[in-house]
């Protein structure tokens, strides 16, 4: 039979928001010590103390909150936009080791061009080259991810930055898990793909700009969202009423001439020698 355990210890005060957890008599009694949890204001870095007692019948610590070791003294936290008293823990195994277990580097392979460039089409000839190779992918489709994580945003202005902001930070950590991440949007704004960039290390970000003509991407039209936005039922479509900014300083840019369009293998084999030469495709 399991041995019910005794139901927690109310917080016997509140400070600001911060339970101080008193010592227990016994442990008291034994010499024990008090974890004491000190809220952060926001806007600045605080100070948690943690002081670990043993126990009497088996000397191991007594005193524990969770994310704080026992050799711990001073912690600090922080804030970051709206939220307080955060603290980053480090693991054991980082991303160098799990990318030594995937014998591949960690990068975000991020696909960009007009609606109807082919975008998505090359994420998946990609993400087929490389799995057929023995390396792991995942693609990230801006379509799809309106389906779940950003189904709350719009396409105003301010939610497509939002829209690609998350994507920025959900393919950061696709990298650091070690895999080839290959993020397909639209992303027409410089400074939104540069802030993407910036959260990952130097040369781990690899912009693949689609330079196709509006003519062709029109001409193709996948999902008739050019003959709604020239109709006017669709407002703010890029391409149409809102501009694209070409990248300026991109790793890689495959052009697309009317009559003239390089096939999904060829445009994947292009980046796959791309990852190759700069090393991420381990042997």
């Amino acid at each position: 039979m399991l041995a019910r355990a005794p139901p927690p210890r109310p917080c016997s005060s509140a400070v600001g928001g911060a339970c101080i957890a008193r010592a227990h008599p016994r442990a008291a009694a034994g010499g024990g010590g008090v974890v004491k949890l000190v809220a952060a204001r926001p806007g600045t870095r605080t100070t948690v103390a943690a002081a670990a007692a043993e126990a009497a019948s088996n000397g191991s610590a007594a005193a524990a909150v969770a994310g704080i070791s026992s050799s711990s003294s001073a912690l600090v936290t922080s804030t970051v936009g709206k939220s307080t008293n955060i603290l980053w823990h480090e693991c054991a195994i980082g991303q160098k080791e799990r990318q030594g277990l995937l014998n591949q580097k960690g990068c975000v392979v991020w696909i960009t061009g007009l609606s109807g460039s082919g975008k998505s089409t090359l994420a998946c000839a990609l993400s087929r080259e490389l799995h057929g190779r023995g390396h792991l992918t995942y693609v990230l489709d801006g379509d799809n991810l309106r389906h779940g994580l950003n189904r709350d945003l719009s396409f105003g202005a301010e939610d497509r930055a939002e829209n690609i902001r998350r994507v920025g930070e959900v393919a950061k950590l696709f990298a650091d898990a070690g895999l080839v991440c290959i993020a397909s949007l639209i992303s027409p704004y410089r400074s939104d793909r540069s802030a993407c960039r910036d959260l990952l290390p130097k040369h781990s970000f690899i912009e693949v700009f689609l330079d196709v003509p509006l003519q062709v991407c029109e001409a193709r039209d996948p999902k008739g969202l050019y003959k709604l936005a020239r109709a006017g039922k669709i407002k703010g479509f890029t391409g149409i009423d809102d501009p694209y900014e070409p990248p300026s300083d991109c790793e890689i840019v495959i052009r697309c001439k009317v009559g003239d369009c390089p096939s999904p293998e060829s445009m994947a084999g292009h980046v796959v020698s791309y990852l190759e030469t700069n090393g991420f495709l381990q042997d």
